[in-house]
This record gives structure tokens, C-alpha cells and sequence, in this order.
């Protein structure tokens, strides 16, 4: 529709380029992808406001200029095979999936997983596969990855993801207490196993849950 065309390029040109983000791969991405049909029924004339919005089974779709710094952190490449855990709506995965050549996306709640995959076959992302599970566990069946982004916080990284990062690869997420405010880190792995951390701002996500982060409840 032509009035979310409009909204799109204004939420890219203020919220995302006017911030400092000016890749053209991943504008083009964002430019290309209908952010309002991942958001919950009635919350369609929301999607592009500078706020993240509840969607289903209690979770939350990021604030898009996050969603934009998180992927830009990554350094997504065209060729780039990426695990995202907590695919949540599928926006971010979508948006990835625009980039890079293969997109894993794994939720752990089968409501949100199940409305995400069916956007994405309605939509023809077909680089891209939402899978029901632990996040927290990685996908050991499709490892190493280029890079690996998380949509909730931990406590910590988990040794299980950094397992699954290719030589060279970059593994974003943030890291902090539930509720708390929290650092969004990019973990780069150099190709002789070392690693290098960097903190690149303030955050607020819902809490990453699993086997290798915070328990249920």
C-alpha cells in the first residue's frame, strides 16, 4: 500500500540512515520488506514507529532502528549462511534473508514459529526456514555460520553458539539482566579461534530462555 511505502521510507531515512546506518544492502532490505505485515492484527498503522510493539504469546517485535543495528553489526554478506535465535514475528529474519544467501531462524514458542513461517512461504522468502526449538542450542545440524544474531538477552554467551561460528564470523546479542537495561555485544571470532568483544550500546529485550540461558519463569 502506498500510505506504508510512505511510513517505510520515512522510518528508514529518520530512524535507521539519520543515526548513523547507512548500509545500502541492508537499506535496501528494509526497504524492501513489509514490516507491517509482522506485527499483531491491529497494530498495522504502529509498525513503523520508532517503539518495539507486543505481538503474539507474550513477546515483542524490536524497535526497527535496533532490528537495523543488530544485522549491520553482523556484517551480513551476500553469501552468509545466518543463525538468528528468537525469531519472534520473522521481521528480522526477513530482513536478513533480503542480504545473505541462507537464514535459520529458530523460536521457541510454536505460535509465534508457525505465524513466522507462514510469512514467509506468503511472502516467497524462500532463503529463509523458522524452525521450532531451543535457540540457546544453536542448529548443530546446519553449523558453522557466518554469523549468528539472538533477539533476547542472556547472561552470557553461550559457549554452544560460539561453537557454531565460523572462523571470521560475528555473533551479536545482547547481554543482561530481565528487565534491566542491557548491552547489546558483538562477539567476533578471528580465524585462529581467538575472540574479540565489543559493546555497542544500551538495549532492552525480553530475556533469551533455554538449556544454556535463563530457566522458564
Amino acid at each position: 500500500m502506498a500510505g506504508f511505502a510512505s511510513l517505510r521510507e520515512r522510518m528508514i531515512e529518520r530512524q535507521v540512515v539519520a543515526r548513523g546506518i547507512d548500509n545500502p544492502a541492508l537499506v535496501s532490505a528494509l526497504r524492501a520488506v513489509p514490516r507491517e505485515l509482522f506485527v499483531s492484527k491491529g497494530f498495522e498503522s504502529a509498525a513503523y514507529a520508532d517503539a518495539p510493539l507486543p505481538i503474539e504469546s507474550g513477546q515483542t517485535i524490536s524497535q526497527p532502528y535496533i532490528v537495523a543495528l543488530t544485522i549491520d553489526a553482523a556484517q551480513v554478506g551476500s553469501n552468509d549462511k545466518v543463525l538468528e535465535i528468537g525469531a519472534g514475528s520473522g521481521y528480522a529474519a526477513a530482513v536478513i534473508g533480503q542480504i545473505a544467501d541462507q537464514v535459520i531462524a529458530i523460536e521457541r514458542h510454536r505460535e509465534l514459529a508457525q505465524l513466522a513461517g507462514d510469512r514467509m512461504k506468503r511472502l516467497g522468502y524462500s532463503n529463509v526456514r523458522i524452525i521450532e526449538g531451543d535457540g540457546t542450542r544453536g542448529y548443530p545440524d546446519e553449523a558453522p555460520f557466518d554469523a549468528i544474531v539472538a533477539a533476547a538477552s542472556g547472561s552470557h554467551v553461550p559457549q554452544v553458539l560460539l561453537d557454531q561460528l565460523r572462523p571470521g564470523g560475528r555473533l551479536v546479542m545482547p547481554i543482561g539482566e530481565p528487565g534491566a537495561i542491557q548491552e547489546l555485544v558483538k562477539v567476533t571470532k578471528h580465524p585462529n579461534g581467538s575472540l574479540k568483544r565489543e559493546e555497542l550500546g544500551a538495549v532492552r529485550f525480553v530475556p533469551l530462555v533455554g538449556a544454556h540461558a535463563f530457566p522458564e519463569n
